[in-house]
């Protein structure tokens, strides 16, 4: 079951797919929520550097440590040639993100394979179950590191050189899964010229180049810890700078819509694309754009977006991990996964949540009827599935609120838990009477930017700029990325989100999620 006080403040507060670190900015506003390991210094030590496999983590350097803004999986980097060592010594965060040097230090990353993660990788990574794994990959001298710094501390010491392992690896990964995006937001077709759109290239080089700028390894046995923390410093003010992505992509596609409805692919200021001049469509195009271009329909662009927002996922689930690892543990959890979510608590305060934003919108709000597996847990992260389910829930009363009508006797909507010690997923159900949705909608309920909310309500939406991902302040329907997200988040680890709908009656929504969670993220190229 999880905290009681963490399940409140992630269910009043919910502003990201996962809790924020707890820092002191983040204190004083009332938004720290720190969901920590519970594992011991010794085991987090021997298990927390296996993020992934143990064959793709970097060694640890004992000595004086080059600064290399390439980063390579091989622990030992051959000696820079006299053009690599010019290389090195250009300061990248002094350039302009366009240069042609900040340009091939993208592409290079870019082309580098990612490094896929799974729940149970995560999980067995604090529970020090990777000890025999780091022992019989990494001879020499990365096994005689961690033996040193073993024999000289004890189990309260084993802390900082897990962090530092963690570290060593996000300094590696992340800039890879960066460069991937940001090469992807300069290919995508029409959207890559929205103002909006550009602004989020523009923060995902900047946070690439920032990680870049820390060394690639920590320079001596004494300035290890002090590399971690600089270190997490710069990944809190990633994790923070990236929390307005989702708003603000948002705002980019809205862009894209409104520029196709008015014939104006690449235009003035007026439809959010930069550039000088205005490149107008002819009378045919127009037609063609607002016909056969239809932006719901737009498989290109749709294709984009899940993977962007796949992407985003994983980043801040490593990130997340990582800076929660930092922070006091609390009791069944590593890092952000809680060992024993409960599906029953997590329904019972996204109902909470969903009723308060329908009675605030309608005055009332439909009952709710829970059924099935209550008291089962499993391993997950307890704030993916709370985004899915308030997503769900808000959808089922507001169908049914406007169905029947404001003050008439809403019939109950249906949560059913179901899991078997034989069942590959825990599947959760919500069924509603809302009058189901048009077989010519089907397709449309997971196109980015469909919505049934007011034009207005989602204008407001996308010119409100709060660094957030959710909130339960926001309207009871507005951008319509809720369908879409809630099925990106359960597929990261191998789930998924399907829905089926009888027009006239109702619609039934079902959440698989693994039970194993022995899947890897499903990184984009």
């Amino acid at each position: 079951m999880i905290p009681s006080h963490c399940c409140r403040r992630l269910s009043r507060r919910f502003c990201r797919p996962f809790p924020n670190i707890t820092t002191p900015n983040a204190i004083s506003r009332g938004r720290g929520v720190p969901l920590v390991n519970n594992a011991s210094p010794r085991r987090q030590l021997l298990s927390s550097l296996a993020v992934v496999s143990y064959e793709e983590l970097p060694q640890i350097q004992a000595g004086p440590s080059t600064r290399r803004l390439s980063s390579s999986p091989s622990s030992s980097p051959p000696p820079p040639t006299q053009s690599n060592a010019a290389a090195e010594e250009i300061d990248y965060t002094s350039l302009p993100h366009s240069s042609p040097e900040i340009q091939a230090l993208i592409d290079r990353h870019a082309h580098k394979p990612q490094t896929s993660a799974s729940l149970q990788t995560l999980m067995k990574t604090g529970r020090g179950e990777f000890l025999h794994k780091m022992n019989d990959t990494h001879g020499g001298g990365y096994a005689s590191v961690v033996d040193d710094l073993s024999a000289e501390s004890d189990e309260s010491e084993a802390t900082p050189l897990v962090l530092l392992q963690v570290a060593s690896f996000l300094r590696r990964e992340l800039p890879i899964r960066l460069a991937h995006r940001i090469s992807d937001l300069s290919r995508v077709p029409l959207l890559q010229d929205m103002r909006s759109v550009q602004q989020v290239k523009e923060l995902y080089t900047t946070s690439f180049v920032e990680v870049l700028s820390v060394d690639k390894h920590p320079p001596t046995r004494e300035g290890q810890e002090e590399w971690e923390r600089k270190f997490a410093k710069i990944l809190e003010n990633v994790y923070e700078r990236h929390s307005s992505v989702l708003v603000q992509m948002a705002r980019g596609a809205f862009e894209l819509r409104a520029a196709i409805r008015k014939g104006a692919l690449l235009g003035g200021d007026d439809d959010g694309c930069e550039g000088e001049g205005q490149k107008t469509m002819s009378d045919k195009e127009i037609q063609v754009g607002r016909d056969a271009v239809e932006f719901e329909l737009m498989e290109s662009t749709h294709a984009f977006l899940d993977r962007f927002y796949i992407s985003r996922i994983g980043i801040r689930v490593l990130i997340g991990q990582y800076l929660s690892l930092r922070q006091p543990p609390v009791e069944n959890y590593v890092g952000i996964i809680c060992s024993k979510t409960s599906p029953y608590e997590i329904v019972k305060r996204a109902i909470d949540d969903a009723a308060f934003m329908c009675t605030r919108k309608y005055g009332d709000a439909p009952e709710v009827i829970i059924a099935g597996r209550l008291d089962m847990t499993f391993p997950y992260v307890p704030t993916h599935l709370h985004y899915i389910m308030l997503e769900l829930l808000k959808n089922s009363m507001r169908a049914t609120v406007e169905y029947h009508g404001i003050d008439a006797d809403y019939p109950p909507i249906k949560v059913v838990i179901a899991d078997g010690s034989d069942n590959e997923d825990v599947i959760i159900k919500v069924s509603d009477e809302g009058g189901g949705i048009p077989r010519s909608n089907m397709k449309r309920i997971w196109s980015y930017l469909f919505t049934t909310a007011d034009p207005e309500i989602q204008e407001g939406m996308v010119a409100f700029n709060e660094n957030v991902d959710f909130s339960i302040d926001s309207p009871l329907a507005g951008l319509g990325y809720g369908l879409p997200i809630s099925r990106s988040y359960a597929r990261y680890f191998g789930g998924d989100l399907s829905i089926m709908s009888m027009e006239g009656f109702g619609t039934d929504c079902f959440v698989y999620l693994t039970r194993l969670g022995n899947t890897k993220e499903p990184l984009p190229i």
